[in-house]
Order: C-alpha cells, then structure tokens, then sequence
C-alpha cells in the first residue's frame, strides 16, 4: 500500500524547532529577504521608492534619504504595528503552516506565551494575508458545486413534549449561515457565504466559465445552471457517485472545515465564518505541498498583504 503524502518525508520541510533557535538578527534578515525579494533583501522606501536609505544602530529601522520617512521590514504590510519579536512572528507561522487541520488561538496562545487576544489577531491576519492573495479568476474544465449550514445552532429543550421542529423557519435564531464552494477538479476551492444556498446560483454564473461542466446535488435551486452550462446531477439519497456525476470534490472541502469546527475551533460561524472558509479553501488547496513551501507562501503572503483595516487595533475599538 503507498504511503500517504503526509506521512512521507516529502511533506516535512519545515522544522518548527529550527525557526525557535534562530537568533532575532537571522529573523530580522529573513524578513529583510522576502520583503524586498525584488531588491535583493536590501530596504527601500515605501512612500517614494528611494533605495537609498540610513540604518538605525540601536533600533531595527530605516530612514529615507530623499522624503526621510521612516520605517521598519514590516511598515506597510499586515504587520505593521506590531508589538511581538520578529522571530516569534515567524514561529506563529510556522505553527499556523503545520496545523493540517487548522489552529485554535488558544493553542497558539500556549506554544507561544502570549495573551489570547494577541494570538487571535495574529491568526486572523494570516487568514486575510491569505486571502488577499487568493486566485479569484472564473473556474474552468469541471466544476463542482455544494452548500453546507453553519451556526445558529438552537438547543433542544429538555423535556420531550416542549421541543419544537428546528427545522421550520420560525423556530430557527436567524443566525444560520451557509457556505457555498465552488471547486474545480484538480485545481482551486472558491468559498462563499450566503444565508441561503439558493443564493449559489449568481455565484455560479460569475465565477465559473463558459464551457465548463458543473456537477450539483438533487436541490431544485441548481436546476438552472442547466441553460448555462453542461451539467450533471447526483441524488444522493441514491448514490454518492453515480454515472460520472458526484460532488465529492466539494464534499471534501466540507470534510475538512467540519473537522476543523469539531476537532479545532469549536464554533466556526458568525462573521468569522468567511475568514475560516478561505482558510480552509487555501489548506485543501496546497495539502499536497510540504509544510516548508506552505510556510514560505504564508510569509510571503502576509509581507505583501497591506495594513489590516479590520485587525489592526481590533482590541483598542470600543464594544
């Protein structure tokens, strides 16, 4: 029997205990070096694009020669403001990467000593880094598409005779949200959050080419792709796969973040619940590449990611 990928050697490029044993210095030179990869790790203004530049001795920041500006490696970016230590920012990275199924704050808050609400944010601004630079082009070749609810969970009462059918609508908290994936064969997840799954339909359309073929469930929403697209369908009250037609491509993505809720999170829902999907898209995206290349994307993601207009001062707002 093959080896699974992630049980292969090949998967483990990363070692988390080699990024905790660097030195502040060697972590400020590999920030220097992905930040301004395009100038050979040499620091240039922001503002202006000069290349000339001061370097501060006691403090680890530049000064432009020609607008005197000055800055830091992570001024501009996703980072900006911060208060942690390079290396513990690279070490939150590598933690981040290694969580096959997704990290908890909490947890990250434990490995790396440091309040919950800074481990919070700094996992949050890894999921937008990731998703500002997230191929959002049209899909194309064979397309499957699938919706699955999440929150707005409604207790049981104890008693059997006072419990009420959760399923009607006037029962429900209003707070149940849906994801909708589109996912092509072979190639990229695309999240979306709706408040129902019948909302998929415009989502189909504008992120799916021309030409393609789409595979969809039995709901009766989907019936229109028809006129757009070549489409197969699968009852799966039937079968799960069924004359070429299935949606286990989108099933799978589901697998994950239900995985991810159940085993990790413990709630994926609520405004957060958009942020969690893109994560989870990119991690069953990139499953197949080694913990090291996945670690180096995210670095360069969140170095190219611009200042948070929603993480940046997220604690400081008023409630």
């Amino acid at each position: 029997m093959s080896q699974h990928f992630l049980l292969s050697a090949a998967a483990r490029t990363l070692s988390l205990g080699k990024v905790m044993r660097m030195s502040e210095d060697e972590a400020f030179e590999t920030f220097k070096t992905i930040r301004w990869d395009e100038n050979e790790g040499q620091p240039y203004c922001g503002k202006c694009g000069c290349t000339a530049v001061y370097t501060f001795k006691a403090r680890r920041i530049f000064k432009c020669k020609s607008c005197e500006a000055q800055f830091s490696v992570t001024s501009g970016t996703i980072f900006a403001s911060r208060k942690l230590a390079v290396r513990d920012i690279l070490a939150a990275i590598a933690i981040f990467a290694n969580g096959a199924k997704g990290y908890s704050a909490l947890q990250l808050s434990r490995d790396l000593d440091v309040q919950y609400k800074t481990a919070f944010v700094m996992a949050h601004k890894l999921r937008e880094a990731l998703g500002k630079v997230a191929d959002r082009t049209k899909l194309d070749g064979v397309v499957e598409i699938d919706g699955a609810y999440f929150g707005g969970y409604v207790k049981p009462a104890n008693e059997k005779w006072a419990r009420q059918d959760r399923r009607l609508l006037e029962n429900q908290t209003g707070k149940r949200q849906v994801v909708v994936v589109l996912r092509e064969r072979g190639g990229r997840t695309l999240p979306f959050v709706t408040k129902a799954e019948r909302e998929g339909v415009p989502l189909v359309t504008a992120n799916v080419s021309p030409g393609t073929t789409v595979h969809a469930d039995e709901a009766p929403h989907w019936d229109v792709l028809s006129a757009k697209f070549a489409t197969k369908r699968i009852n799966h009250s039937e079968a799960y796969s069924l004359d070429g037609a299935c949606t286990n491509w989108a099933e799978s993505f589901f697998s994950r973040i239900r995985r991810a809720e159940a085993g990790v999170h413990h709630k994926i829902a609520g405004r957060y619940l958009e942020a969690y999907a893109g994560e989870m898209a990119w991690r069953e995206d990139h499953r197949r590449m080694s913990n090291g290349v996945q670690f180096a994307q995210i670095v360069d993601a969140a170095m190219s990611a611009p200042v948070s207009r929603q993480w940046k001062g997220y604690w400081q707002r008023p409630a």
